[in-house]
């Protein structure tokens, strides 16, 4: 059976840092690495969207991971993105990964051509079965075109014993309630959608994935804390502090958004790739008036 890793609080979806020559920029990665590490967050994830993944090559992919592995060290859980487009590519830097000493692999199902349910969960079962680390899966309806239902997740975590926890990115909360309630004897919960993280946690979700947590981690898990200390009405005062920055990153292209954030908060890591372009400058101000807000 595969060991389970246990993944609770805060999991920052790392931004990937670019040189001007759009290259992966792997001194700078490091830091953004230590930037939530030192910040007290509970794992990183190395290729996530926030990450650019899909912008990104296999060969990147790999280089990714490996530096985040490395740089990370075991100072806190690496979960590694391995999905893709095909199986045969999933499994192949989903093993890759493996040898790179991640410790969670998250599986986003294909994107951009729509597949059914059932083509779905045989590419999800035959990665599964091809890997022996523990497996997250990556629900996000918006890019994949297909829903993992709660159901569904429960069920295929029930037929594998290293699938363990589900990254719920479809921002429908009804669902999002059915897997903490229904279904967490078989799956952790983890809420990919950064404006739910003080009410995930309070319902009950093992952790968060925040993009966000990239730009303000402290503040995130400090909201955390509270809210795992019990101390909901502290919580929630935190929380309503935090919220406004949040909100201001993703009501924009999120990806650009925190990478705006960063340099904002004096640690540019450079702009998305092309062809994703950097957030307007009314966006920016707005992005810029709630974080000195926050740190008023």
């Amino acid at each position: 059976m595969t060991k389970k890793v246990e993944l609770r609080g805060v999991l920052t979806a790392l931004s990937t840092p670019f040189a001007d020559n759009e290259d992966i920029d792997v001194d700078l990665l490091q830091k953004v690495v230590d930037r939530s590490i030192d910040n007290g967050v509970n794992g990183v994830v190395a290729g996530g969207s926030t990450g650019e993944f899909a912008s990104l090559s296999s060969e990147e992919r790999i280089q990714l991971v490996d530096t985040v592995a490395s740089h990370t060290a075991g100072r806190v859980p690496v979960i590694a993105q391995t999905g893709a487009t095909t199986t045969r590519e999933a499994i192949r830097l989903s093993k890759k990964a493996q040898d790179s000493g991640a410790d969670v692999l998250m599986l986003v199902t294909p994107y951009y051509e729509p597949l059914s349910l059932d083509e779905t969960t045989t590419y999800i079962r035959t990665v599964a079965d091809a890997v022996e680390l523990p497996v997250m899966l990556y629900n996000i309806p918006g890019a994949t075109g297909v829903n993992l239902d709660a159901d569904t997740a429960g069920s295929l975590a029930r037929e594998f014993d290293n699938i363990h926890y589900i990254k719920d990115s479809s921002a429908n909360w009804e669902q999002a309630l059915q897997l903490i309630h229904h279904h967490s004897d078989a799956l952790d919960t983890i809420i990919g959608w950064d404006s739910y993280i003080y009410s995930a946690l309070v319902e009950g979700a093992a952790g968060v994935m925040a993009g966000a947590a990239n730009v303000i981690p402290a503040e995130i898990v400090a909201v955390v804390k509270l809210i795992q200390d019990g101390k909901l009405s502290e919580g929630l005062t935190a929380w309503n502090k935090v919220y406004p920055a949040i909100d201001a990153m993703i009501s924009e292209p999120f990806i650009a958004a925190v990478k705006k954030g960063l340099e904002i908060q004096g640690f540019p890591i450079g702009s998305p790739r092309a062809p994703m372009a950097d957030v307007s400058d009314e966006a920016a101000a707005r992005i810029e008036q709630e974080l000195k807000n926050l740190n008023a």
